[in-house]
C-alpha cells in the first residue's frame, strides 16, 4: 500500500528527547457504563501528520473531540504544548477543527466563511483581508471568493472548510473524516494536496479516518484503534509490514493468515506446522518461541509468487485457482489448497489480455521467502 512520506531516523517521534506537542495520558471516556475510549496514552510531535484509524465505534472520533475540548475525559489528562488542557474550553485551545460536514454558513460567501473566525477574534479588517487572500491562494480557490456554499462542488466546499480551519494559524488542526464526502478520484487527489499543505505550513495535523488507504497515504504515523483502545502505533510501512496482532494484520490491507503451532526454532528461523497449509512453513522471527506455541503466520498476497523451476521458494504450496479479481494494474487470484483453505496472490498485469497465462481451475504452485512473512502469537 502506498505512502507519500519519506522519513529519516531522526524524525521527531523517534527522538526520545523531543518534547511532544500533544501528550494523551491514560485518557478514558465513559458514557454511562460504556467506555468509548479506554485508557489511551499517545504522544504526538510537532509537524506530524498523525492518523487515528479504525472501524466505526472504535473511539477515534471521541478521542478527537476530547482533543478539541468538545468532550471532557472521564479519567486521564490531555497536555498540549506542555499545558494541561483537560478541562479547558475549545475556544481557549491552540487547536482548530475541520468537521466532516464542513459546517459552512450558507448565507455567507466563501471569503466571509473563511474570515468568520478572524472577525470573531477582533482582527483588523486589513489584516483579515490579507489572511483570507492567503488562505484562498493556499487551497487554490481564489476565483470562488464571492460564491455561496450551494454554488460549490463537494471538493470546493472541502477546500473552503480547510481554509477556514487554517485561517487562525492554529498549532494543531483536527480533521474528522475530511475526505469522506468526496468521490474516489477527487479523494485521492486531495490526499496529496493535504500532505503538501501540511508540509508547507508545518502545522500538526491529526486526522480521524476509517479508510486504511487514506491513512497509509497521508500519515507520518498511524494509531490503529479497536474497541476504545490503541492496538498499534507506527509509521505506515512498519504497520503494514510488521503488524503486532492478528487484528492489525487483517485490518491493514489484504493478508493470508495460516494457523499452526511452533515446531522448532533455530536461531531466527522458526518452523511452523500448519494443518491449514498442509505442510510445514518457515518464517524469520527474531524473538524466541517455545515449541508447541499456537501461532498465526501472516503473508501479504503480493509477497506470494508462482514457483518456477529456476527459483524454488522455501514455503511451497499447491492449489487450484477458484476466483480471479481483475483490478486493471493487478489481478488477485484466490487459490484453494487441498486442505480447503484459500490463499491469495497478486500479479501485475504487464502482459496483454490475450497473453494472460492464468485462468480459473488452473493448477498452480506458490511460494514465498521466510523473511516475506510474519508470525503472530495467538
Amino acid at each position: 500500500m502506498p505512502s507519500t512520506r519519506q522519513f529519516t531516523p531522526d524524525s521527531a517521534w523517534q527522538a526520545p528527547e523531543g518534547e511532544p506537542i500533544i501528550r494523551i495520558d491514560q485518557v478514558s471516556k465513559r458514557f454511562g457504563d460504556f467506555y468509548a475510549v479506554d485508557d489511551v496514552s499517545l504522544q504526538i510531535h510537532a509537524g506530524e501528520f498523525f492518523s487515528l484509524l479504525g472501524p466505526s465505534g472504535c473511539g477515534k472520533t471521541t478521542l478527537l473531540r476530547m482533543l478539541a475540548g468538545f468532550e471532557i475525559p472521564s479519567e486521564g489528562r490531555i497536555l498540549i504544548d506542555g499545558q494541561d488542557m483537560t478541562a479547558v474550553p475549545p475556544y481557549e485551545r491552540p487547536v482548530n477543527m475541520m468537521f466532516q460536514s464542513y459546517a459552512l454558513f450558507p448565507h455567507m460567501n466563501v471569503a466571509d466563511n473563511i474570515a468568520f473566525g478572524l472577525k470573531q477574534e477582533g482582527m483588523a479588517k486589513s489584516e483579515r483581508q490579507s489572511r483570507v487572500a492567503e488562505m484562498l491562494s493556499l487551497v487554490q480557490i481564489e476565483k470562488l471568493a464571492t460564491r455561496k456554499p450551494h454554488q460549490l462542488s463537494g471538493g470546493q466546499r472541502q477546500r473552503v472548510a480547510l481554509a477556514r480551519a487554517l485561517a487562525k494559524h492554529p498549532k494543531i488542526l483536527l480533521l474528522d473524516e475530511p475526505l469522506g464526502a468526496l468521490d474516489k478520484k477527487l479523494r485521492e487527489q486531495t490526499q496529496f494536496e493535504l500532505v503538501n499543505i501540511q508540509e508547507r505550513l508545518g502545522i500538526t495535523f491529526i486526522v480521524v479516518t476509517h479508510d486504511q488507504e487514506e491513512a497509509m497515504t497521508m500519515s507520518s504515523r498511524i494509531a490503529l484503534m479497536r474497541d476504545g483502545r490503541v492496538e498499534q502505533v507506527d509509521p505506515p510501512r512498519r504497520l503494514y509490514e510488521y503488524p503486532n496482532s492478528r487484528y492489525a494484520a487483517d485490518f491493514i490491507g489484504s493478508v493470508n493468515l495460516l494457523e499452526g503451532f511452533v515446531l522448532a526454532q533455530e536461531e531466527d528461523r522458526v518452523t511452523i506446522r500448519s494443518e491449514e497449509a498442509g505442510t510445514d512453513l518457515e518464517v524469520t522471527h527474531g524473538q524466541p518461541l517455545i515449541p508447541g506455541t499456537p501461532v498465526t503466520l501472516a503473508v501479504r498476497p503480493e509477497k506470494v509468487r508462482l514457483q518456477t523451476t529456476e527459483n524454488r521458494l522455501p514455503n511451497a504450496l499447491s492449489g487450484v485457482i477458484k476466483e480471479i479479481a481483475y483490478l486493471g494494474d493487478v489481478s488477485i487470484y484466490h487459490v484453494e489448497l487441498p486442505t480447503g483453505k484459500r490463499v491469495q496472490f497478486t500479479q501485475s498485469n504487464i502482459q496483454a489480455l490475450a497473453e494472460q497465462p492464468l485462468t480459473w481451475e488452473d493448477s498452480v504452485e506458490l511460494g514465498w521467502q521466510a523473511n516475506s512473512c510474519g508470525v503472530l502469537e495467538r
